[in-house]
């Protein structure tokens, strides 16, 4: 586990994930802007009780919320699903 993605998790913790699931897709993007300039790339899967009743853009927001300052460097591309206990929770693809 990359140092980016162990911090992601210890940030994330604060929203309570009964799920966590973060990919990181950096190596696929090599030689992409983002990249050089130390940005990574991730897939993320966040399941938690804190999204219930929330839309998507309000659960995206809690997410970058959480992760702060790590969006501004650290992170340069993040796909999100975000989904409540109540919900169907499909298994990550690779």
């Amino acid at each position: 586990m990359t140092d980016t993605v162990a911090e992601m998790r210890a940030r994330l913790a604060c929203l309570n994930p009964l799920r966590l699931d973060i990919l990181d897709e950096s190596a696929a993007h090599a030689g992409h802007a983002g990249a050089r300039s130390g940005g990574g790339h991730y897939r993320m899967h966040i399941a938690s009780a804190t999204f219930e009743g929330l839309g998507t853009v309000a659960r995206h927001r809690a997410v970058y919320a959480a992760l702060g300052d790590l969006m501004q460097n650290a992170i340069h591309a993040l796909t999100i699903v975000a989904t409540s206990p109540s919900e169907n929770t499909p298994e990550p693809t690779a």
